[in-house]
């Protein structure tokens, strides 16, 4: 079998620039390949993903960071094989031949992100059984009207960080903030939430210098939680993988918060930021907003097809010789998830205009056995964590021009920099003071509540009722503390905005 890959790091043929080196700002490395990192990759992913959907077809020869070789599946059924085939292409690392033959050095900008580890994401068989169950087992206990408590509560204490100055950044006072706050409560160290762990989670996913090190901190808070969890157990996502069954080391447990903390924060930061930008930018948006034709599920399935959280994911490995997409791949071979690619799919979404809100065949959150198993909390953190803001802020505008809005990142996660945002000042709201509830249930498991629960009061004058329950699932009655801290809007509004709060609330 052949390969386009005619260059191996390390060997004679194939020396290669260092990473620091002007030779990496052009978009084309070594053998004539497309570099999926540097300026012109980050300025233009999309443009990226349709030259070599052009040159390729639907897997496409690339090169990652310090021109390390690897494919990208860009088609989306391919994606779904790539996923749901494990005896095919397998989530060990260790199988990759760069790591085998030391091409790829351990202090590799990306080996946070695939350096072997005892999770269940790189784990396959009867292992991945046995740690993946003890992750779905403790996700499965966490009370989902509780978690909200906790996600409105958070939200309405960052707004009023902001409220009184009629000006704010939705990126780093909104959505960096909020995820990081749920999360740690639900993981069981809400007191140990600090700017620290923001900037290290961000910088996981960037291929800096400064990330194994954001890693080696990440990691060290966490084997703190658990010792703590160790002696003193709670009623929280660390203890539950402590106590499970499944008899996790510390190691194992420590690692999976790691992941459980990390991909919840990274993938719902950028969710938030995704669909407040599309909410203040995008004419389609606006265009339903005023019909009242989209509810809040809706806006963020149709933002996950647009501006999914991760853009593509390292990684798989050819357990052995085979063909995927035409293209023959070598045993070892790292293989990249392409979820933007496969979401732009001309054989999926032939018009990329055409509305996708209630379809979830997107590849956002993975597919297979490995499929992200928190998906849900993530959406129920935008989904109030959005409506919360905008319910306090219902005249926000953005304050610069659309086409002035950057992004950073690398092919793994592109993150909007910045959301400036104005807005009539407005007081502090008044935050109910008693105890958030438990994150664990208390009673018989239900499935998530997506959409948010609406006020009993009237909005504008407007009654506002909650959206159908979905199928199966009893009609949950408001609690009267989420009521408490639902703020009264302010008369004067636009009706644009009016029209924006009866649709976040599914109407």
């Amino acid at each position: 079998m052949t390969t386009p890959f005619q260059h191996e790091p390390g060997s004679a043929a194939g020396q290669v620039p260092p990473p620091q080196c002007p030779a990496h700002g052009t978009g084309i490395g070594p053998g004539g390949l497309r570099r999926m990192y540097g300026p012109e990759a980050e300025a233009d992913p999309a443009g990226l993903y349709e030259k070599l959907r052009a040159e390729h077809g639907t897997v496409a020869p690339v090169l990652m960071h310090g021109d390390v070789p690897a494919w990208l599946v860009l088609g989306h059924s391919e994606n779904l094989h790539l996923t749901r085939t494990p005896s095919q292409f397998s989530r060990d690392s260790r199988r990759w031949h760069a790591l085998q033959d030391g091409s790829v050095a351990p202090d590799h900008p990306l080996a946070p992100i695939f350096t072997w580890q005892p999770v269940c994401s790189f784990a396959e068989g009867a292992t991945h059984e046995r740690l993946r169950g003890a992750v779905t087992d403790s996700m499965a206990r966490i009370d989902t009207r509780g978690v909200r408590r906790h996600i409105n509560r958070y939200s309405n204490r960052l707004v009023n960080d902001f409220c009184r100055e009629g000006r704010t950044d939705l990126v780093s006072q909104f959505a960096e903030r909020l995820p990081m706050m749920v999360m740690c409560a639900i993981v069981g160290m809400p007191d140990d939430y600090s700017e620290r762990l923001v900037e290290a989670a961000r910088d996981l996913t960037r291929g800096t210098e400064t990330a194994v090190a954001s890693n080696a901190f990440l990691i060290g808070e966490l084997n703190r939680l658990v010792e703590r969890r160790r002696a003193e157990p709670a009623e929280d996502f660390a203890t539950w993988l402590i106590e499970h069954p499944a008899g996790l080391t510390d190691t194992e447990v420590s690692e999976h918060l790691r992941v459980v903390l990390f991909v919840a924060y990274e993938t719902t930061t950028n969710l938030i930021a995704n669909v407040l930008r599309m909410v203040l930018t995008d004419p389609r948006f606006r265009a339903r907003l005023s019909g009242g034709h989209m509810t809040v599920p809706e806006a963020v399935e149709q933002t996950l097809w647009d501006e999914p959280p991760f853009t593509s994911i390292l990684g798989r490995w050819a357990v052995g010789d085979t063909e995927l997409g035409g293209q023959q791949i070598k045993a070892g071979d790292a293989l990249i998830v392409g979820i933007a690619p496969a979401n732009t799919d001309p054989l999926v979404r032939p018009d990329l205009k055409a509305g996708m809100e209630g379809n979830r065949a997107h590849m956002s959150f993975s597919s297979g056995p490995h499929e992200c198993p928190g998906q849900d909390i993530g959406r129920a953190i935008a989904d109030v964590g959005v409506d919360a803001l905008l319910m306090r802020l219902p005249d926000l505008e953005l304050s610069v021009e659309p086409d002035e809005l950057r992004w950073v990142g690398n092919f793994v996660s592109r993150h909007l920099v910045e959301l400036p945002a104005s807005f009539a000042p407005s007081p502090e709201q008044a935050i109910d003071e008693e105890p958030l509830p438990a994150v664990s249930r208390t009673r018989a498991s239900t499935d998530w509540e997506v959409a948010s629960p609406a006020p009993r009061h009237p909005v504008g004058g407007v009654p506002m009722s909650r959206a159908p329950a979905g199928p199966g699932s009893a009609e949950p009655s408001a609690a009267p503390e989420q009521e408490a801290v639902i703020p009264a809007q302010r008369t004067g509004r636009t009706r644009v905005w009016r029209a924006v709060v009866r649709w976040w609330n599914g109407h």
